[in-house]
C-alpha cells in the first residue's frame, strides 16, 4: 500500500491510501479556504464524571447536500472538492468541521463560576475516511481487497493518531443512513482522537479487571468460548473471527466481530487476520442489508484499548447496531434507555441471530 500526504487549502492534513504503488497524487487543493481556527473545549460533568465536549461550530457543517456538490467525491474540472485527485482508493483527511482538534488554544481551567466543573481545549483529532471515491457504493460493496486496503488505514491512523500529544483512546467508526444522521451520503467514516478515555471503555475495563480478579479470564474471551460452543447466536465464523449477536444485545439488530486471538488494537492483527476480517465483515455487513432487504442504517464501532491504560484487559472487537427494529419501525432511545440508561430490547438476539443465518 502507497501512502501519499499532503495539505488542503487551509491547512488540514490529506493522506492517499493506494494499492498502486506507482499512484501519483500531486493535485493541488485550488479552494479559497481560511485557516482552521478550531475552538472546541471539554467539559466534565459532576454528576457523572464523565467529560463533554462543546463543538458549536459544527453547527455550520455541510448538511446533505446534492449529489453533485458532495465534498467527499474526487474533485471535477470547475468543481474543487475536499479531495483535490480526480479519483482515489481510500483516502483520509482531517474534518473541516472537528469536534476535536490539536491546534485549540487556551488552558485548563473551570467553567466560570462553577469550579466543581473542569474544562480544557478540546485537543485531539478528527479524520474522515472515504472508503471508495463511487458516490453510490458502499462499504458491503467494497471488493475484499478494498475492504483490506481500509483495515490498514485504519491500522496506520490509530497508531499515528495514537502518537499525538494528548490523545488518550482512538475510536474507528462509521454511521450508514439518515436514520442513524448521516449528513453525507457518500460512503466513509470517521475517526476520532479523544483528550480522554470514553466512558463505555473506563467501564468495560473496569468489568474486564473484576471478571479476571473472579475468574482468572477475560470475559470478552469466554463469551466468545461459549458462543462459539452454543452457537445459536453466531452468524458467521470464519478461521480468525467470529461474528454473533450478543446474548444481552442492547439493540434489536447487533452484531459483535471478534478475533479469536486477544489482541488491544487494530495495529496489533496480523496480515492474516485482517484478510480474514475483510472477507467476514462483507458476510456480515451484506447479511444486515439482506435482513430488510433494503440498506440497513447502522453504526459500526471499534472497541479498540486506550492508548496509555488498560491494554492488557483490553479485547479488540467491532460492534454493528442499527435502530431498526422491523422494515418500517425504528428503535428510539425513549425515556428508560435515554433517562436510566436501562435498555429494552423488542426482539430477542436468537431470532436475530437465526434470521441473518439464512
Amino acid at each position: 500500500m502507497k501512502r501519499t500526504a499532503g495539505h488542503l487549502a487551509d491547512g488540514r492534513e490529506i493522506i492517499y491510501f493506494d494499492t498502486d504503488p506507482v499512484a501519483a497524487r500531486t493535485a493541488e487543493d485550488t479552494r479559497d479556504l481560511p485557516p482552521q481556527a478550531p475552538a472546541s473545549e471539554v467539559r466534565r460533568d459532576p454528576l457523572t464524571g464523565e467529560w463533554v465536549a462543546i463543538a458549536a461550530h459544527r453547527q455550520t457543517r455541510t448538511y446533505k447536500p446534492p449529489a453533485e456538490l458532495c465534498p467527499l467525491c474526487p474533485s471535477t474540472p470547475g468543481r474543487p472538492t475536499e479531495i483535490p485527485e480526480s479519483d482515489y482508493d481510500v483516502v483520509v483527511f482531517e474534518n473541516q468541521f472537528p469536534s476535536f482538534a490539536q491546534g485549540v488554544p487556551g488552558e485548563p481551567s473551570t467553567v466560570e463560576g462553577m469550579p466543581m466543573v473542569p474544562s480544557a481545549p478540546a485537543r485531539g483529532r478528527c479524520e474522515v475516511v472515504c472508503f471508495t471515491a463511487d458516490h453510490n457504493s458502499s462499504f458491503a460493496a467494497l471488493s475484499p481487497e478494498r475492504a483490506r486496503t481500509v483495515v490498514d488505514v485504519w491500522a496506520d491512523r490509530t497508531a499515528e493518531i495514537g502518537a499525538a500529544p494528548g490523545v488518550e483512546q482512538v475510536f474507528c467508526f462509521e454511521n450508514r443512513g439518515e436514520e442513524i444522521g448521516v449528513t453525507l451520503h457518500h460512503p466513509h467514516g470517521q475517526i476520532y482522537g479523544y483528550p480522554f478515555v470514553t466512558p463505555k471503555t473506563e467501564r468495560m475495563l473496569r468489568t474486564a479487571e473484576e471478571y479476571r480478579a473472579r475468574h482468572g479470564g477475560h470475559v470478552l474471551g469466554d463469551v466468545l468460548a461459549a458462543e462459539r460452543a452454543d452457537g445459536r447466536r453466531v452468524v458467521v465464523e470464519s478461521e480468525h473471527w467470529t461474528a454473533f449477536v450478543p446474548a444481552a444485545a442492547r439493540w434489536p439488530v447487533e452484531v459483535h466481530v471478534v478475533p479469536h486471538r486477544q489482541v488491544p488494537d487494530i495495529p496489533a492483527l496480523t496480515d492474516a487476520e485482517r484478510d480474514d476480517f475483510a472477507v467476514t465483515y462483507l458476510d456480515v455487513l451484506r447479511r444486515l442489508d439482506g435482513l430488510y432487504e433494503r440498506p440497513l442504517p447502522y453504526i459500526a464501532a471499534w472497541h479498540q484499548a486506550p492508548v496509555r491504560t488498560g491494554r492488557d484487559l483490553s479485547w479488540l472487537h467491532l460492534q454493528v447496531f442499527s435502530i431498526r427494529r422491523s422494515a418500517d419501525k425504528l428503535k428510539y432511545l425513549a425515556g428508560s434507555e435515554s433517562g436510566m440508561a436501562v435498555w429494552v430490547n423488542d426482539v430477542t438476539p436468537e431470532q436475530i441471530a437465526d434470521r441473518l443465518r439464512r
